[in-house]
């Protein structure tokens, strides 16, 4: 049997582990339960995937992220590891064929929503799947005190009392002590052992700014810290806007939202990341499975709802370990504004009735009807036909959700899948009679092979419509007439938001809402509002040191590299500010010098302090940073 670190190496192409995943991975090949917590970027995913290619049988792993699931199917099928997903963007009959190679086939990672476990499909096929570990992926999600709390992971401890013997793993980047006891009580984890990681980073640089003018102080940021960034906004104009706006000041930038079609994401995503945009503008539907080391800079140009949501999005700077900063810009209406969305996002109980109520007419849907069923969702036009405000009816639709009625999944791609739906003979008889589609199927064989007889199957149409010298439009009419006809099993490429009925369509005015629960939760949004407001408007304690408290780690040691840190040793080294400053005029004065050169020269025993004189140097313009980030002396 091979090495975890050979896995490592030769699957995933990584020559050592980092801590704490090797203990991790000895720990789940030991059959132990396990709780990880480890920050963003961490490295989760290789704590279940490791051991279980050095076992026997699949891994079950339960997450409610459909497009991270899919990421990981993909980079797994790339490794030559089978892995399928199962989730509501797909047909019955895909589940159908997925849920049956899990069984028979030589399945080694099957991705589940924590929704599909409830289903019937699945809870017939769980007990012949030879199952030897199940991973709950983004674990807090369980918890009434976590940031997305979702009803379906309480169901989650009935898979082990089918299989009681197979260890489960929980895993998680964001969870506070409430959160960690609510993980080990409701998965039922027995004598887990845990580990977690500090959320300490101690390359990044935590700061905000209070300010007027976010836009002139998110540019003075860039302007002085080289490499690459993003930039997150709540709005989609808001990303368009800003990105031609700092074009315009000759930042290359990009911009990124769920509006855009998958391929245009897909494009601006790899212009970023290839370096080709220095920039990314995006909301916060951009940073999921995405890990480009070298981010020097993540700034928030609006209040995030919560700290979980904050640091994991600060956290996509530095993970290459060097020297990074997350800024926070804010002014005072920010503060307000945040309080506004957080009592917007607890709508009344009379308007979750109205909003289920538009839901159920929306569809045309009957008392009783739909359970499992998923539509494509358009939340403009749900608002536009019942005379809504999205941004009221979204955190409806969201509460929802959070009770266990449906199911929102953002807009996710989904590519175009097939199979052939009839035997070989049938197949070929048919070609006989139908000249018109001979072309067409013999197409189809000759690139994806007998395997579409057995299931389904990503096809490229451009290809398709390529070899067969046909524009998509006419490929796509010519799949869609042999499903018709029932030869074939089509799903046409799709990206939209979909609805899923977790439950019966119910009547509106007698749907169990769980009044207090709601109330319970609206308490703890609203402390995880002030949680927010008070990481961005204190200004004595460690700003990491608050992150750490928040995320229940008590500690008395200070990052040293904070705004606040900074502003307290600045105070504690005025000498060392004047003798650093009157050494940069100097050098400076015979040639311009990197920041790097500069440092060596001036040899400076405390490299923060030096790093807070250069900036102040810039900001007084003593000093300037030409394009290739040397610095030059400003002639008075």
């Amino acid at each position: 049997m091979a090495t975890s670190e050979e896995i490592l190496q030769n699957y995933f192409g990584y020559t050592s582990f980092r801590p704490p995943q090797a203990e991790i991975v000895d720990a789940v090949l030991e059959r132990h339960d396990v709780l990880a917590l480890l920050p963003t970027g961490g490295g989760k995913s290789l704590c279940f995937q490791v051991p279980t290619l050095q076992t026997e049988g699949l891994c079950l792993v339960v997450t409610p992220l459909i497009a991270l699931m899919q990421d990981q199917v993909q980079q797994l099928r790339r490794r030559h590891i089978d892995a399928v997903a199962v989730h509501s963007g797909m047909s019955a009959h895909e589940i159908d064929i997925a849920l049956d190679r899990a069984v028979y086939g030589k399945i080694r990672f099957l991705y589940v929503s924590p929704e599909r476990l409830k289903t019937e499909m699945f809870n017939k096929r769980f007990p012949n799947m030879p199952v030897s570990l199940i991973a709950v992926d983004e674990a807090h999600c369980i918890s009434q005190w976590g940031h997305d709390f979702r009803p379906p992971y309480l169901e989650i401890h009935a898979l082990r009392e089918v299989k009681p013997d197979v260890p489960l793993i929980a895993l998680t980047a964001t969870a506070t002590g409430p959160v960690r006891d609510d993980i080990v009580r409701h998965l039922k984890l027995r004598n887990p052992r845990i580990f977690q990681r500090s959320f300490a980073r101690d390359n990044i640089s935590l700061v905000v700014r209070h300010t007027e003018q976010k836009e002139k102080q998110m540019l003075d940021i860039l302007q002085k810290v080289p490499g690459p960034a993003i930039v997150y906004v709540r709005s989609r104009r808001g990303t368009v806007s800003l990105a031609r706006w700092l074009v315009k000041q000759k930042i290359s930038a990009t911009y990124y939202h769920a509006g855009l079609t998958y391929t245009e994401r897909q494009e601006r995503q790899q212009e970023w990341i290839n370096n080709h945009s220095r920039v990314m503008v995006a909301t916060n539907a951009f940073g999921m499975g995405i890990n480009k080391p070298d981010v020097r800079s993540v700034i928030h140009l609006d209040m995030p709802e919560d700290l979980e949501s904050y640091y994991q999005e600060a956290g996509r700077a530095g993970r290459d370990g060097k020297r990074s900063f997350a800024t926070l810009i804010y002014h005072d209406a920010d503060v307000a504004a945040l309080q506004h969305r957080a009592e917007q996002a607890q709508p009344s109980i009379d308007y979750l009735r109205k909003v289920y109520q538009a839901l159920a007419n929306f569809y045309q849907l009957a008392v009783g009807a739909a359970q499992g069923v998923t539509f494509d969702f358009d939340l403009e036009e749900f608002c536009r036909r019942f005379g809504f405000k999205s941004q009221a009816a979204y955190p409806a639709l969201k509460k929802l959700e959070q009770e266990g009625f449906v199911q929102l999944s953002e807009g996710f791609y989904r590519p175009s899948r097939l199979m052939i739906a009839v035997d070989n003979k049938r197949l070929y008889e048919f070609q006989v009679a139908n000249v018109h589609y001979d072309k067409l199927i013999k197409m189809l064989l000759r690139l994806y092979g007998a395997e579409l007889f057995a299931d389904y199957l990503i096809v490229q149409e451009a290809q398709l419509a390529d070899a067969l010298h046909q524009s998509k439009e006419e490929l796509r009419t010519g799949l869609t007439q042999l499903g018709k006809l029932q030869l074939i099993h089509y799903q046409p490429a799709s990206d939209s938001p979909t609805l899923t009925w977790l439950l019966p369509r119910q009547d509106a005015d007698r749907m169990p809402l769980r009044v207090e629960h709601l109330k319970e939760r609206a308490r703890v949004f609203e402390k995880k509002t002030e949680a927010m407001i008070t990481y961005a408007t204190q200004t004595v304690r460690c700003r990491m040191q608050v992150i750490q408290n928040y995320f229940g780690e008590d500690t008395f040691n200070t990052c040293g590299i904070c705004d606040l840190c900074l502003k307290r040793k600045k105070r504690d080294h005025q000498a060392h500010l004047v003798d650093y400053r009157n050494q940069v005029l100097f050098l400076l004065k015979a040639r311009p010098l990197s920041l790097d050169d500069l440092e060596a020269a001036v040899d400076a025993r405390d490299r923060d302090v030096f790093i807070e004189t250069i900036r102040e140097m810039l900001d007084q313009q003593e000093i300037r940073c030409d394009e290739s980030w040397n610095l030059h002396l400003v002639k008075q």
